[in-house]
């Protein structure tokens, strides 16, 4: 079978952020997950913009990689995402 995604994006300030979902895929969690980033961004970054991500886009990868494994929500404490090493 042929699989087939939407693409979901949703504006946050001057950032965008795009994400793909499947068939199975829930757009108001998505939603959820792009906030919940956004939020962890500014409390990292102090009001977070696009050239923090550029400037340090190795630890806003490195925040994304704690709170996400795999598509699927692995930390939904702000606390423990940001004070990982």
């Amino acid at each position: 079978g042929t699989l087939s995604y939407s693409l979901l994006y949703s504006q946050h300030a001057s950032l965008y952020f795009c994400c793909a979902i499947g068939d199975q895929g829930n757009e108001l969690i998505t939603l959820e997950i792009i906030h919940h980033y956004v939020e962890l961004l500014d409390k990292y970054f102090g009001s977070v913009c696009e050239l923090d991500i550029i400037f340090n886009f190795e630890k806003a990868y490195f925040i994304l990689d704690e709170f996400l494994l795999g598509g699927e929500v692995l930390e939904t404490s702000k606390k423990n995402v940001l004070k990982a090493p």
